[in-house]
């Protein structure tokens, strides 16, 4: 029984092409894996959220209404007059959504976040869009806007 030089050369051979082939394995895995959790989720969409093309809509509504009130301005500044007096006093409104609201500068998605109002909050309702997808609310010394729907009237 004589050990070649051959034989113990495609033993080691053997060996070694073997942690090659698990090492390449391994880091195609990962690799695979660590793509698929890179990949963000898709983002979740709610009954009450506005399309893409309506996101937009509401921020441009207030822009084409001042846009609007030079054109007819004496008609545009009488009528805020009247209004600002209810806004401020509103009606008082608890939030709905159990996970809480985000108050925002404007009423878009995009828009710069000012702070969140929990659930089951009491907030003071100042004025809704004319689509009803945003409501402006008013929270101590806070207001900004919030997704509409989801604050319930209190009577």
């Amino acid at each position: 029984m004589t050990i070649s030089l051959a034989g113990v050369f495609r033993v080691i051979l053997g060996v070694v092409l073997a942690i090659a082939l698990l090492f390449l394995a391994g880091a195609g895995m990962t690799r695979y894996l660590l793509a698929r959790l890179a990949t963000p989720p898709p983002r979740p969409t709610f009954t009450n959220d506005p399309s893409p093309s309506v996101a937009a809509s509401p921020a441009a509504n207030p822009e084409a209404s001042p846009a609007a009130s030079p054109q007819a301005s004496p008609a545009a500044e009488a009528s805020p007059s009247p209004s600002p007096s209810p806004l401020p006093q509103g009606y008082p409104a608890r939030v709905t959504q159990p996970i809480g609201l985000i108050i925002r500068q404007e009423p878009s998605v995009n828009a710069v976040r000012l702070g969140g109002v929990e659930f089951n909050r009491e907030v003071t309702v100042l004025e809704d869009t004319p689509d009803g997808a945003w409501q402006k609310v008013r929270l101590g010394n806070l207001e900004g806007w919030v997704k509409g729907g989801n604050t319930e009237r209190i009577n």
